[in-house]
């Protein structure tokens, strides 16, 4: 897949999945539902104050009001909302998390709840599936969204949920680039010893379906050509699918700097729990929401 929308599709034609939506009355995020219902990848668990909810649906989404792809689910409040949309994954009753109009620490906080909750023991990390302009396939981005600055097993475990993801969208051996500002390893700068570590541990089958190469900087990482200039000959510079950047800033800056400066699509989602958590900011737009939800939907299914 080269394309988001070629994503979306894929998700339609493979069935449908339900989605639990905590604190659902958001009209950015009811415009993503509407999109995914009307594109046939899924079907919603709406939790939220019923009345509100309903009255949002009449004035802005009419076509949502007695949709058969569609449940509402009263709650009192977002703690109660969340709650019931983890449980509801938690049980199978739905496939795929989403947040809605409430904050993240309350989203988590069920997620992470020992009793009903999906943890599993591994790092929750967030994985971005890009489409950039220029760029033939589609381009992953971990970690920009959960971890500061994680250690050596917690970036291998990082890695372990993008090649999740990637496979689940067609790339049967991504090639994974652990980024750094140089492509040598120097002691000084940890991201060049991690890189270095983590080829290794690929190499010795602790981390598997995918191929690590690294370090390498960004421009060595994506461009065949630049890596030619620099006399980086393996034959896997220059071609990654994952990008796994060295901090939290660092995976901030290039996720915003794809959107902005290059005008990327993109779709975002948390891996690593029993289930994807479509975990977007308030300010994305509903094609982000929809693109997030295809990606959830898609990984889910494998």
């Amino acid at each position: 897949m080269s394309t988001l929308d070629a994503l979306v599709e894929k998700t339609a034609s493979s069935g449908n999945r339900v989605v639990s939506v905590a604190c659902a009355a958001d009209p950015e995020v009811l415009e993503a539902v509407e999109m995914a219902i009307m594109k046939g990848i899924a079907s919603f668990l709406l939790y939220d104050d019923e009345e509100r909810l309903r009255k949002l649906i009449i004035e802005r989404f009419p076509e949502l009001e007695k949709h058969p792809y569609i449940t509402i689910l009263h709650t009192d409040n977002s703690q109660e909302a969340a709650e019931k949309a983890v449980r509801a994954v938690s049980s199978g009753e739905a496939q795929v998390l989403m947040k809605g109009n409430l904050p993240t620490a309350v989203v988590l906080k069920a997620v992470l709840n020992a009793e009903y909750g999906l943890r599993t023991g591994k790092v929750l990390s967030h994985v971005a599936a890009f489409e950039v302009n220029g760029y033939d396939r589609l381009l992953f981005v971990t970690d920009a969204g959960m971890n500061i600055a994680p250690n050596l097993e917690e970036k291998a475990q990082i890695i372990r949920n993008s090649v999740v993801v990637a496979r689940a969208c067609g790339v049967t051996e991504p090639i994974v680039a652990p980024l750094a500002a140089i492509e040598t390893i120097n002691p000084a700068m940890a991201p060049t010893t991690d890189a270095a570590s983590l080829v290794v541990m690929n190499q010795r089958g602790q981390i598997k379906d995918c191929i690590v190469d690294g370090p390498l900087a960004l421009d060595n990482a994506i461009s065949i050509e630049s890596a030619r200039h620099k006399g980086i000959t393996s034959g896997t510079a220059g071609k990654a699918d994952i990008l796994v950047v060295p901090s939290i800033e660092a995976g901030n800056i290039l996720y915003k700097s794809l959107m902005y400066f290059a005008n990327a699509k993109v779709g975002g989602i948390i891996q690593g729990a029993r289930a994807p958590i479509v975990l977007t900011s308030r300010s994305d737009s509903a094609e982000t929401k929809l693109y997030s939800l295809a990606l959830a939907i898609q990984t889910s299914k494998n």
